[in-house]
């Protein structure tokens, strides 16, 4: 297992696997660990980051931020094939469970932890680990299975009503659900702060018993990955800054729309844009 050679305490605990991406260009790097991670340093926050990958590729911008690895003979590896009837995607290999014991000590007490699975890998159970904590996922993860050939599949959710109502918010993509609007207001039941992603439309919010919209700015799309997990991190910690949801869904909503514009990880907001995102809150 790797580990930093002096893990000091962190603001914001992601876990969930670091992917392999296959594209037409070749293999980058992905995940929601590392969308959101460096989301989250962006904002100014102390990251750690809790994954099994078998480091097949470059660490890039990520190889500043603390990670626990669980080495694996291969990492979750993920492809996106365009079919007559519509996009399908492929996973080829599945790296290693993620559970308690990977997470050292002095994460334990993160005030954001963030579960981001995307492919069954985190143990549902740790909702129960962090009391104290603003705990935020993106269970897209928990959301979907695949056949004997890879082919992603949706899924059903056993732990959905258990898992949520521990959550501090959840964010996932109308995509994530196969626009089940039955299954959306579902999960809402169950979670106190729902935020769901509807691409170049923006997102929307469920909180208390209401739902509102938040349209995101006409922005030029070069590459929608990642757009989601950028949003998650940035509701994630304005709610933990500010205790208001409605902020926290255009905040979230402005830094996503800005992350389409550029590919891959270069979609991390730069400080001048999450400058420009912000509004003084009272």
């Amino acid at each position: 297992m790797y580990r930093t050679t002096h893990l000091e305490p962190v603001d914001y605990l992601v876990i969930g696997h670091l992917t392999r991406d296959l594209a037409p260009d070749g293999s980058r790097l992905g995940g929601t660990v590392a969308y959101a991670g460096l989301t989250a340093r962006a904002l100014g926050l102390r990251v750690g980051i809790v994954t099994s990958w078998g480091s097949e590729l470059p660490l890039g911008p990520l190889g500043s931020i603390p990670i626990v690895n669980l080495p694996s003979e291969r990492s979750t590896t993920f492809e996106n094939l365009s079919t007559p009837q519509g996009r399908v995607q492929i996973v080829h290999s599945v790296a290693n469970s993620l559970d308690l014991n990977l997470i050292p000590d002095p994460w334990l007490k993160a005030p954001i932890v963030h579960l981001g699975p995307v492919a069954q890998e985190v143990e549902p159970s740790l909702v129960r680990h962090f009391p104290n904590a603003l705990i935020g996922m993106t269970p897209q993860g928990w959301l979907r299975s695949w056949n004997n050939h890879g082919r992603v599949l949706f899924s059903e959710w056993p732990e959905a009503g258990f898992v949520l109502g521990q959550a501090g918010a959840a964010v996932i993509s109308a995509e994530d659900v196969g626009n089940d609007e039955e299954r959306i207001e579902e999960m809402a039941s169950y979670c106190r702060l729902l935020a769901v992603t509807e691409n170049v439309e923006g997102a929307r919010l469920y909180w208390s018993g209401d739902v509102r919209r938040f349209r995101a700015p006409e922005t030029p799309e070069v590459d929608p990955v990642g757009a989601g997990d950028v949003f998650a991190a940035a509701f994630f910690f304005r709610m933990y800054t500010t205790r208001d949801p409605w902020e926290s869904a255009r905040f979230a909503t402005q830094l996503a729309s800005i992350s389409i514009t550029r590919t891959g990880l270069e979609g991390i907001p730069t400080p001048d844009e999450i400058h420009e995102s912000m509004v003084e809150v009272y």
